[in-house]
């Protein structure tokens, strides 16, 4: 039966592909299935549109957002602003992302094309060493100067996890509730909180990992630790931190996230983002305790495109790591215990 169209851009967020990853489990001796939801099909790019999509659409719904006379404001590592970018520029909004010096010219070229008025943040907050926590106070000053504005807030927003309810919704009817094992990335906590709701709520014989970062205030990190990857953790825990909805956490280093990113590549040509390489890198860690013949999924934010400069240029690799191409190069023994440094 031929599909039937579709009203609008907007319409194709979410209902991304789950694809198993044989050639990857076959390559490492994995004895269990490994899924991934690749959220890089969501026409924004990235999993934050059905963040966006669902913090927005409530906004024009009640009517704190009104197109043609709201500001939305929001602060925003790339993703996420991407998303809303889109969103208001099909609504016919204006919007004022706030960035930082991180944030690379290939989004910043994104946002601008979908019209947002970009401010980057320069310099990090002096007590942390962070950029996110100048960010949001820039955010509440432009909200406190700009009148009929509205800021998502996507760190303490309920229908950011909202949305990901459907997320999980997605996979469990792909795998018919055969899901062992989910590992979700920890950012603003709204894609694990999300599908961990939705794992108590239809009673899943779910374990669901957090994959924090190294360095991160989230899940406490062993490590204080600069962070070169956005997007990966957080420099504050985030308001909608729920410590019950993660029943393990794994925390994964730079370097052990370009590993999983290359490793992806290599053997699924599956370019993914900075934080899906640190999945990768969680569920290879996590495979002595992970029963042969279990399903594992990955939701895997973002694809790989708006990393080149970074996790797939080698010159940047080398520059940060050193020379560590021997990592990816050629699959360890099953047997082996895997030491990549963070």
């Amino acid at each position: 039966m031929t599909a039937q169209p579709l009203q609008g851009i907007l319409a194709t967020v979410g209902s991304t592909p789950l694809v198993e990853l044989t050639q990857f489990t076959a390559a490492y001796g994995l004895p269990f299935r490994v899924f991934a939801k690749v959220e890089r099909f969501n026409p924004g790019g990235s999993i934050k549109d059905r963040s966006a999509l669902s913090m927005l659409r409530e906004a024009l719904r009640t009517g704190e957002v009104v197109p043609g006379r709201t500001t939305v404001i929001e602060s925003s590592s790339g993703n996420l602003a991407i998303g809303i970018a889109q969103i208001c520029c099909y609504y016919g909004l204006r919007f004022v992302c706030v960035v930082d010096a991180r944030t690379t010219e290939q989004n910043l070229a994104i946002l601008r094309a979908y019209r947002a008025e970009v401010e980057v943040v320069t310099e990090p907050d002096p007590a942390s060493g962070e950029y996110l926590p100048q960010r949001l106070r820039r955010v509440a000053q432009l909200a406190a100067a700009l009148p009929d504005s509205y800021v998502p807030g996507q760190y303490g927003n309920p229908f950011n996890p909202r949305a990901h309810l459907e997320t999980m919704g997605e996979i469990d009817r792909a795998l018919d509730g055969a899901v062992d094992y989910l590992f979700c990335a920890a950012g603003t906590t709204g894609t694990l909180n999300g599908c961990a709701a939705y794992v108590r709520q239809h009673a899943l014989p779910t374990t669901v990992v957090a994959v924090d970062a190294v360095g991160s205030r989230i899940f406490g990190s062993p490590v204080a630790c600069p962070r070169l990857i956005p997007g990966h953790g957080a420099a504050v825990v985030p308001a909608l931190f729920d410590p019950t909805a993660a029943d393990r956490v794994v925390h994964v280093g730079d370097l052990e996230a370009v590993v999983g990113c290359r490793r992806l590549v290599r053997h699924e040509a599956l370019l993914a983002g900075g934080s899906s390489g640190a999945l990768v890198a969680a569920l290879t860690k996590s495979a002595p305790d992970i029963p042969p013949g279990a399903s594992c999924v990955l939701v895997l934010p973002d694809g790989g495109d708006r990393y080149l400069d970074t996790i797939y240029s080698d010159a940047w690799v080398r520059h940060h790591f050193g020379e560590v191409a021997h990592l990816w190069a050629e699959p360890a023994s099953p047997d082996a215990k895997e030491t990549v440094p963070c």
